[in-house]
């Protein structure tokens, strides 16, 4: 077996694992049945967003399937190098699960909150604002060096890129929706990384 296959194959464990726990909790938060108003995201963001986001999907469901169909946009990484795409992967797997364990049905795939939303603040929301997104540009980085594919690298980067900048909105929203709590919550967390320095207590 050469190593796309033996690499494939380890991205394909990956998915396997993440994928049911995400299904389970996209689910089990629409049961509500609330409508979210995505416009609120910006035409800009609305236009670009997912488009770019499938079209990176795209790209990592066509490597598992057949990598030589992903040659074209190939690059010769060490395999060593491929290998620390193996380990961050592991790490946004471990993160994202953790991620969808806490914040339970107050998902969304938008910048609106639910009517029911709860600020969460703790397992990974003690350190971070938005552990979700690090995730996301942590499996960025891990598919990109994995797949060695410089394809998936940029339809990844610059959706990872458009989410950062929606952020704004979001936190705007949140900011209108809990207030103080959450204006105090900003002053300890970071964005993506943890803030270690301040007064750890949140609200």
């Amino acid at each position: 077996m050469d190593h796309d296959q033996v690499f494939r194959w380890i991205l394909i464990l990956g998915i396997a694992t993440v994928l049911p726990i995400g299904l389970y909790h996209r689910i089990k938060s629409q049961a509500s049945g609330e409508k979210l108003d995505r416009r609120q995201e910006g035409l800009f963001i609305l236009a670009t967003l997912r488009p770019i986001g499938a079209l990176k999907m795209i790209g990592v469901i066509a490597w598992l399937i057949d990598p030589e169909s992903m040659a074209w946009s190939s690059v010769g990484l060490p395999i060593g190098l491929r290998w620390i795409g193996v380990i961050i992967g592991a790490f946004a797997a471990v993160l994202i699960i953790w991620v969808f364990r806490t914040i339970g049905t107050n998902i969304t795939d938008t910048v609106v909150t639910r009517k029911e939303h709860t600020l969460v603040t703790s397992g990974p929301y003690r350190y971070v604002r938005h552990p979700f997104y690090l995730a996301f540009g942590m499996a960025t980085v891990a598919d990109s060096l994995i797949a060695a594919n410089w394809y998936l690298a940029l339809t990844g980067g610059l959706a990872f890129l458009l989410i950062l900048m929606r952020t704004k909105k979001e936190e705007g929203n949140l900011v209108a929706r809990f207030g103080d709590d959450y204006r105090r919550y900003k002053k300890v967390t970071g964005m993506l990384f943890p803030r270690f320095t301040g007064n750890r207590k949140i609200v």
